[in-house]
């Protein structure tokens, strides 16, 4: 019972942040206007996609060093909450900033498990 909560704090925030990433991505296709140039299409695009590199890099971040990545995560969630104004609006909050604390959270519970699963083998 012990190594399948370890594997579902193991995968659960990843699989998550992924899904978070893919889920904000959506949104980039809102950026194209039938009026503009290849060029103002593909830099609207990018523009779009800055918050979505940022969870990537938070996860490859959070799948090497599980705490400081957790910690990212959380620090994300607070700038989503100040930067998009989700703060105003209850929905918002639990669309957007919500899903980067709670990754954020299970990062860090996944480190603890990881530690108290190596502790209890040695015994």
């Amino acid at each position: 019972m012990k190594h399948t909560s370890f594997t579902i704090l193991t995968w659960l925030p990843r699989i998550l942040a992924l899904i978070f990433a893919g889920f904000i991505s959506l949104f980039a296709l809102d950026s194209f206007e039938a009026h503009q140039t290849f060029f103002q299409k593909f830099g609207h695009i990018l523009a779009h996609l800055v918050p979505t590199a940022a969870v990537i890099a938070a996860l490859w971040l959070a799948w090497h060093r599980r705490i400081i990545g957790g910690l990212v995560f959380m620090m994300l969630g607070m700038i989503f909450t100040i930067h998009f104004g989700t703060w105003r609006q209850t929905g918002l909050f639990l669309m957007f900033s919500l899903p980067l604390f709670v990754t954020g959270v299970l990062f860090i519970l996944s480190r603890y498990s990881q530690l108290q699963s190596r502790k209890n083998e040695t015994l």
